[in-house]
């Protein structure tokens, strides 16, 4: 093989390769009030479980009305396009939740949720911290750790 043509399928891969690593994970959570989750993208495949409204689920394939989902213990699911929102919601994962006033461990916390509440998610402050919002409407932070959905 030349040099030319083995710089040419390096150069290639190495794109292939930069461009999937660039590929954000992309979130959607549940708009409706429930969402039947099935096993293939079909009104008449198999149901397999109904999910709360705010569910965040990570979107593996999207097609015209339906999208494939995988949930935070890695499942995967088909769920109709129209019972999602690209509204981010992120779940408490720990039997309890602090959501503290500041991105700080050492703030106060404002409030505590238990395992499975939905939290709004507002931003990623970059350090470990995401600022939330109870459907109360109280603001906070928790750690990325202590949730799923992001």
């Amino acid at each position: 093989m030349s040099s030319r043509l083995h710089l040419l399928l390096t150069a290639i891969a190495a794109c292939c390769l930069a461009g999937g690593a660039a590929q954000a994970v992309e979130y959607m959570s549940v708009s409706a009030n429930h969402a039947i989750l099935y096993d293939a993208p079909s009104l008449h495949a198999k149901k397999l479980f109904v999910v709360n409204r705010y569910m965040p689920f990570e979107t593996v394939v999207s097609l015209d009305s339906w999208v494939k989902v995988r949930d935070r213990t890695g499942a995967l699911y088909w769920v109709e396009k129209s019972a999602l929102s690209f509204k981010r919601y992120v779940y408490a994962v720990l039997p309890v939740v602090e959501v503290r006033k500041d991105p700080d461990a050492s703030s106060p916390a404002i409030l505590r949720v238990r395992q499975h509440v939905a939290l709004e998610l507002i931003e990623a402050t970059g350090t470990g911290w995401l600022k939330v919002r109870h459907q109360d409407g109280e603001l906070g932070y928790v750690k990325h750790s202590d949730v799923w959905g992001d």
